[in-house]
């Protein structure tokens, strides 16, 4: 590990961009971040995510040793019972009777070793990934295609292009630095045009030449008519059919007879929309297709998937610069989980479990005593053996199902009913922790060695520069550990993650002479020393390559058994039929400045800053019928589940539709858990699940008050709807229910956690039902509350700033009774940028005071000039003032 005050080059641990950061620890123990400027997937770039690393690695909340039924347990006793249990379960029941169910937060090392465990040594394929819910329908849509699952392109592809289409992507917060070097190349190419395919209008739609605002599934019917309408117009590239594809006249077949009018039904576009489009992708030769969970989350995902990939097969626009489909991967590494086989129908190195061949080389390689010749039950189906019974014993690393499942209400009951859970995990408390029989101390970002592959196929190290905290051991270690205690020790004799990759490496160059798509074994003899220099690289990599492979398929040769790529026959993909109880779609996805399920960005107040609590988007027209004010509660149901969540009323959502953050759990809020309402319907052929497809009913939340609260205690309140937020010296609370307190100022003391003595300063109008209050230990802030019967509107940036004050004075305690600073004191409003913490206040007051572009608030007050997500939000506040002004 790197000495402290040194810079470490390591990997971000977020989305699939892969940036490369500088980590230093301070001397204080701190750690300071910064974008890395020579790796090659961002050059120095960050997102306000990776930016607060530093703010994320504290050890709060942090699983410091392992536990046993809820109580400290030694590693070696934790370790016996997992191994001992397991071992049981297997000879009793049969190897299908055990699972383990991983992530795309593992590392590479990690996630091969657990493959290598259940399907070489315990002998089932009952191994799978979160990676099933976000990247499945694209493992498919490729592999149907190409014979392979590759990714053809790289990233300079984006900005070579002259066409970018972005089809359920909003890139600007899920991928904000791949955003960035597109805004960047538009700037340098104006010529080139931008096209967003998305139900809503994201923030992503600021820098597109033209927005789509599809309806929601409507993208397989989008680019079905899109392969019409090229042969329709002899746009296709005959010669390269010919020569390099087979299944052409039957993909065509299925196309040809939807004209513009029933694609425009289909799909809820404009006819000249619909056309303009078209023409565009006719007319111009350089052109990506980028895609990512808007088109995978979904029943219909993977022929989405193939529906695009057509058009470009039957183009020839694939393998060359600036041209081809790309898919961004959700995790920082999905892709490293698809190399070493971490799907239950996937073998290591991208073999085919179905392939006897596969399989051979496999077993020889690995010295394993069978390999299992099926695929085995993927995540949705998993949690549903694990619910009846026939899986007995499930290993969670890395991941949260209890929140992120579909119909994530069931995967508790059958993590609940599952006779030994095993979790492995940084976080002592969370959702799924709860259930868990043993809980095992991960190492976290920063701590841990090993390596993640991007989006782009490109290799990085992730390296530790802090030292492991109380008794947490890194994965690869635990699961070889227990590998050894089951009696598979020659196997898993491994002194460190070097060795391992080391493995990896030799197994994808192992009989491989191009037959394969993925193959890194120039690596294959790596040493320790080596490994800790590693630079990123791309694969493909062989033993007897003389660079890295940048591109696929330029050479028309294809991973199928002929060579050929395969058209795919696509029908325009409908979704299940309405239920009127349930009249509305429910989209729901991520928001700028928040992660997963918040285990990590959710100890940043910088990031809690932006959104704060979750939300429900819906259109103006639908919260009008419905009675829903601004900012007013809304209680969203199914047959499934539930939630309550804060109503933002705007039209960039359409009439019918609504979209929610996918990241609260019940750490965080009482009912905003939204899986819980998602059907668990898949894909067939990908089993990944329509995650942005639930069907629900909206209904204002009637509240007898609305609270606001700052607070030093972390302690849930017993309240109908509450959410918690980190913030500068503690955190914030929105509160709400529908029956009111005999005593507010018992109800504070209790909330706040604080003795009857503390100093109590109130504030109570009975008319209107207002109620204020702030207690006080000597002339430190405990907690306020503020309490409406309409939503309450106080200045919440300057109220969770004043935790942090040592000092309340008389007039600052009058500030706090008010709820908002004096004219002296300036309030940032909403914050905006959160990198530079820049609230809207501050940007109006700039825009008053002669601002009026995003260059000139950006020189002004710095919001916008870092990782550039805010810039869309920004345009739209300058964009209303000056509306406002000249009217």
């Amino acid at each position: 590990m790197e000495t402290s005050g040194t810079n470490v080059r390591t990997a971000c641990p977020y989305c699939g961009v892969g940036c490369g950061i500088l980590a230093e620890r301070k001397d204080d123990g701190s750690v300071a971040i910064a974008g890395d400027p020579d790796h090659p997937a961002n050059f120095g770039r960050l997102c306000s995510k990776g930016s607060a690393l530093g703010e994320t690695v504290g050890l709060e909340g942090r699983l410091l040793e392992p536990k046993i039924a809820g109580r400290p347990a030694e590693w070696d006793e934790a370790l016996d019972l997992v191994a001992e249990r397991f071992s049981r379960t297997i000879e009793e029941h049969g190897p299908d009777s055990v699972a383990f169910y991983v992530s795309g937060q593992l590392l590479t090392e990690d996630y091969y070793l657990a493959n290598k465990l259940m399907k070489g040594f315990i002998g089932s394929a009952n191994i799978d990934t979160n990676s099933r819910l976000c990247m499945s329908s694209s493992v498919a849509g490729h592999r149907r295609a190409f014979g392979s699952d590759t990714v053809p392109g790289c990233y300079e592809d984006l900005e070579q292009a002259d066409l970018v289409i972005l089809t359920g992507s909003n890139l600007a917060w899920c991928h904000p630095v791949l955003y960035q070097r597109l805004v960047a190349a538009k700037a340098a190419r104006p010529h080139m045009q931008i096209v967003l395919i998305d139900p809503r209008r994201t923030m992503t739609a600021d820098m597109a030449d033209l927005h789509l605002a599809i309806r929601p599934d409507g993208d397989a019917a989008l680019f079905v008519g899109l392969l019409g309408y090229l042969a329709a117009e002899n746009i296709i590239d005959r010669d390269y059919i010919q020569r390099h594809c087979s299944g052409f006249e039957d993909a065509l077949a299925v196309a040809r007879p939807y004209d513009l009018s029933e694609i425009a039904a289909l799909t809820g576009l404009a006819i000249e929309a619909i056309h303009r489009f078209y023409r565009l992708f006719a007319a111009t030769d350089r052109c990506v297709t980028v895609y990512s969970q808007g088109v995978n989350q979904s029943a219909g995902g993977t022929d989405k998937v193939n529906a695009i990939i057509n058009c470009h097969l039957c183009t020839g626009r694939i393998g060359k610069p600036g041209a081809g489909p790309f898919s961004v991967t959700g995790q920082p590494n999905a892709m490293g989980g698809r190399e070493v086989g971490g799907l239950a129908n996937m073998l290591a190195s991208h073999m085919d479990i179905e392939n006897e061949d596969h399989r051979r080389l496999v077993r020889e390689f690995w010295q394993s005593p069978s390999l299992p010749s099926q695929p085995g039950l993927k995540a949705v189906d998993l949690f549903k053996a694990i619910a009846d019974g026939r899986v007995k014993a499930v290993w969670i690393m890395a991941t949260n199902p209890v929140v992120s499942m579909p119909e994530a209400d069931l995967a508790a009951r059958a993590l609940e009913l599952c006779p030994f859970v095993v979790v492995s995990d940084i976080q002592e408390h969370t959702d799924t922790a709860r259930c868990a029989d043993v809980l095992l101390p991960a190492a976290g970002w920063g701590e841990k060695d090993g390596t993640v592959t991007n989006s782009e196929r490109r290799i990085s190290r992730q390296r530790a520069f802090l030292p492991l905290p109380g008794k947490a051991r890194p994965d690869w270690r635990i699961i070889a550990d227990v590998a050894k205690r089951m009696g598979f020790g020659a196997a898993f004799a491994y002194r460190g993650p070097s060795e391992i990759f080391a493995e990896h490496a030799a197994l994808s160059g192992h009989r491989n002479s191009g037959q394969r798509d993925f193959d890194i074994g120039a690596h294959a003899d790596i040493s320790r020393d080596a490994y800790d220099r590693l630079a990123p690289f791309q694969w493909p990599l062989p033993s007897n390559a003389a660079r890295e492979g940048q591109r696929f398929f330029g050479d028309g040769r294809f991973y199928t058994p002929d060579g050929r790529a395969r058209f795919v026959a696509v029908k325009p993909w409908q979704a299940e039929n309405r239920d009127p109880r349930f009249p509305f779609t429910l989209n729901s996805g991520r928001i700028r400045d928040q992660w997963h399920t918040m285990t990590r960005t959710g100890k940043s107040a910088r990031l809690s800053s932006h959104y704060a609590e979750p939300f429900v988007e819906l259109h103006p027209h639908d919260a009008a019928e419905l009675g829903i004010g601004e900012a007013e509660l809304v209680s969203i149901e199914n047959d499934h589940g539930s939630a309550i969540m804060r109503a933002l009323i705007t039209d960039r959502q359409q009439r019918g539709n609504v979209f929610v953050p996918m990241h609260w759990t019940n750490e965080f809020a009482s009912m905003a858990r939204v899986d819980a309402m998602v059907t668990a319907a898949t894909d067939p052929i990908s089993g990944q699940p329509a995650l942005k497809m639930a069907r629900v009913g909206l209904r204002r939340y009637t509240a007898a008050w609305y609270g606001f609260a700052v607070t030093r205690s972390p302690v849930p309140p017993q309240t109908r709807y509450w959410a918690m937020a980190r913030t500068s010296g503690g955190y914030r609370l929105e509160l709400a229910d529908c029956n009111e307190p005999a005593d507010w100022a018992a109800f504070a003391r209790e909330l706040f956690a604080v003795a009857s003595d503390a100093e109590l300063l109130a504030y109570h109008d009975p008319g209107s039902g207002q109620y204020r209050l702030a207690l006080f230990d000597g002339a430190e802030l405990v907690g306020a509350l503020y309490v409406d019967r309409t939503p309450v509107m106080a200045s919440r940036s300057w109220l969770s700033s004043q935790l942090a004050k040592q000092d309340h004075g008389p007039r600052s305690r009058m500030q706090l009774l008010a709820g908002r600073p004096g004219q002296d004191t300036p309030d940032k409003g909403a914050i905006i940028c959160s990198c530079f913490s820049v609230g809207r206040n501050e940007i109006e007051h700039a825009a008053k005071n002669g601002c009026s572009s995003v260059a000139s608030i950006g020189e002004s007050l710095k919001a916008g000039t870092n990782c550039g997500s805010c810039r869309a939000e920004i345009r739209e506040i300058l964009a209303k003032f000056q509306m406002e002004a000249a009217e």
